[in-house]
């Protein structure tokens, strides 16, 4: 990837040249991030006082997406974070600084908050990303690294905070498009909004549906989100939200290496007979608020209730759960300052209450119908309980520390209703105190360096302590949390108006990560254990550079060094037991490219057109951790381009867009994972071409 390195080191000296030579640009559209505020971290702060490595990706990119369904879309320019799209839909697997390469599905580890309410359940696993409809975002604050300190085991890996759109500053409004393209993709919404004096509101709804690239890939889904935010006084403001959404996505599950270099629109050969697919209709209600009570003191707190109703099946069963999920938060911050000194201290202490009921059975497929009788009947309690106090200080213009501190309980309680009196049912509990601290330091105004050490743990999920390996039946007591610890060290800043950077180097290493296995006899039910250890070096940069006003050239550029650090070779267990692999130190970690690039080039044409062309870059991957050459995944690039056109008449605008994807329409796998049965290759879509309308009002 000698060439990748080439380029990445091109932009910088490109502009490192053009930094004494070009005018100063129009700092209104190039904003340092010093006006910028985070939130994820639990109390409000600038981006130049954030210790840690922090990313926001705004309203002007997300506007740009070609398809606004899937979480791989607004994540290309956030280095450190790697999205996999399973089935060229909705369904993602995503990863931090590898934070969630090694769970099968889903996302771990990694808090996910919308408008404040958790994506999570209480263990830190995130089932999807269904509730979030992308054509209703406004930004996304996405903080790298260990951060259970701040949201517990959910944020072992870190935090992505999610922000829809506001009503606009006018009584009515809003915007109605449409977007269609290849696979039979299309997508259609509506958003109306508006504001009074006290009261701001603003309602969406969108459909989305599309074959998909491969056989068995077909995908449709509703979404509906409502939000209010009433301030009747200065100190008091209230926000209610609902959402409703409802996801059909056929599986085809991975194939063999032989399948894909055949044909990489083949599904798995269970995949059709047994009609594979997972089914969610979930509904969220909730409300968040603040209330100054004093000049200094606020209480911040949030409520809400998740029903979800869930349907898989795999090619052995259908799994029926119902499951709610009520939790809140309390948080109370005291600011303070001195008088005459630049001297401010921010101290804020909470706690968070989550819980999770699920009933789950399930029947026998018989190649797609459900076999009368049940296999398994139990249901699930889980509540966890987080306790944090965080206290952010800036000693002067210059020099700023944060410091946090959580303890974590996790119970969980198993009812078998099928095996009574079998002594199966049980409880399976976790706790855990974290800590981390950081301190920035600003030699300019418009630099910032930062340095922090952080902690992360990550406690089995429910899914993963039910599938007992002992046993047909409760909970597998072998499984324990993992645990991490994190250094990091970065700086940001912007040169003369016209570049913008932001480049983090870390450290992190791992204990009891999490593996996947199966037992004889037990069929394609799957086990997981603790499994190794690992140590992680990376590095990540962002620039944006911009050499005249009319051209803008975005790169998120990610080196990722993950290998296993364990004390002796772990044989891989296998279906087939003549095959014999090792997973030994040194090895690398599997799905986990050393480098990751994207390219973003914009170029203004003129204020009403805009010509964008795009770059993504990958270097080869092992499917698993024996690190077998013949069985990696070869890198690949990736090129896209795309118009766009605004008509403005009066009050209103029309915006045309054109997009491709995979120009070149490259062969690749787009996320690979391993198998007991055989590793599994997921290919991704070849070429597409997609347009799309929208008129705003």
């Amino acid at each position: 990837m000698k060439k990748i390195l080439i380029l990445v080191v091109a932009i910088l000296a490109a502009a490192q040249y053009n930094y004494a030579q070009s005018p100063k640009r129009d700092t209104l559209s190039f904003k340092y991030p010093v006006d910028v505020t985070i939130t994820g971290a639990r109390i409000i702060m600038p981006l130049k006082d954030v210790p840690f490595s922090a990313s926001i990706v705004g309203s002007d990119f997300i506007e740009r997406l070609p398809r606004s369904i899937g979480m791989e879309e607004p994540m290309k320019l956030v280095p450190g974070v790697k999205v996999d799209n399973q089935a060229n839909g909705a369904r993602v697997h995503l990863s931090i600084r590898g934070q969630g390469i090694l769970s099968e599905r889903g996302i771990r580890g990694i808090k996910i908050l919308q408008d404040g309410i958790p994506i999570n359940d209480p263990s830190g696993f995130a089932p999807d990303f269904f509730d979030v409809d992308f054509a209703n975002v406004k930004d996304i604050e996405v903080l790298r690294g260990a951060a259970a300190s701040l949201y517990g085991g959910s944020a072992a890996g870190g935090v992505i905070n999610i922000t829809t759109k506001n009503g606009e500053n006018k009584p009515f409004g809003g915007e109605v498009f449409g977007m269609a393209g290849s696979n039979s993709f299309w997508k259609s919404g509506l958003q109306l909004g508006g504001a009074s004096s006290d009261l701001n509101y603003r309602l969406s709804a969108s459909r989305s549906m599309g074959d998909g690239y491969r056989t068995h890939t077909h995908f449709q889904g509703d979404n509906v989100y409502g939000k209010v935010t009433y301030t009747p006084t200065d100190n008091i403001s209230i926000t209610p939200v609902i959402s409703w959404s409802k996801w059909y996505h056929e599986n085809p599950e991975g194939i063999n290496l032989d399948y894909f270099n055949r044909d990489p629109k083949l599904p798995n050969d269970d995949a059709v007979p047994f009609n594979e697919y997972l089914e969610t209709n979930r509904f969220t209600g909730g409300v968040s608020g603040s209330i100054n009570i004093m000049e200094n003191n606020s209480i911040l707190f949030n409520g809400y209730v998740k029903s979800t109703k869930f349907t898989e099946a795999n090619n052995k069963t259908f799994t029926h759960r119902q499951i709610t999920n009520p939790g809140g938060t309390l948080q109370y911050v005291l600011n303070t300052a001195c008088k005459n000194s630049s001297f401010k201290n921010t101290v804020s202490a909470g706690i968070d209450f989550q819980g999770q009921n699920i009933d789950e059975y399930g029947q026998a497929n018989d190649h797609s119908f459900e076999v009368p009788g049940r296999l398994f009947d139990q249901k699930y309690k889980q509540a966890g309980l987080g306790l944090f106090v965080i206290d952010k200080v800036n000693l002067n213009e210059q020099w700023g520390a944060m410091v946090s501190l959580r303890y974590d309980n996790l119970t969980n309680k198993l009812t078998d209703n099928l095996n009574l009196g079998q002594g199966l049912s049980g409880d399976k509990d976790f706790s855990k105190t974290t800590g981390r601290i950081g301190v920035t330091y600003s030699p300019l105004t418009e630099m910032n360096l930062y340095a922090n050490w952080g902690q992360g743990f990550l406690p089995p999920a429910t899914e993963e302590l039910a599938h007992n390996p002992f046993s047909f039946g409760g909970f597998n007591n072998d499984l324990t949390f993992a645990t991490s610890n994190c250094i990091d060290l970065g700086v940001r800043g912007l040169l003369r108006d016209n570049l913008r950077y932001d480049l983090a180097g870390f450290y992190m290493t791992t204990k009891n990560d999490f593996d996947r296995y199966r037992v004889s006899g037990r069929g394609q039910e799957v086990f997981y254990r603790n499994f190794g250890s690992s140590k992680r070096l990376g590095v990540e940069l962002y620039v944006a550079y911009s050499p005249i006003k009319e051209i803008e050239l975005q790169a998120a550029y990610t080196y990722s060094n993950f290998k296993y650090n364990n004390d002796s070779p772990i044989r891989i267990l296998m279906d087939d037991t003549s095959i014999v692999k090792y997973i030994k130190k040194d090895n690398f970690l599997p799905n986990s490219p050393e480098h990751q690039l994207y390219l973003d080039l914009q170029y203004f044409v003129l204020p009403e057109l805009t010509v964008s062309l795009n770059a993504e870059m990958y270097s080869k991957s092992y499917i698993d951790g024996a690190n077998v050459e013949s069985e990696a995944a070869e890198g690949y690039t990736l090129l896209g381009a795309s118009i766009s056109y605004t008509i403005k008449i009066s009050n209103y605008s029309i915006g045309l867009n054109v997009a491709g994807r995979n120009l070149a329409d490259k062969k690749y796998a787009a996320f690979t994972e391993p198998d007991p049965g055989g590793n599994a290759y997921q290919p991704g879509a070849g070429r597409e071409f997609l347009a799309g309308i929208k008129f705003h009002f």
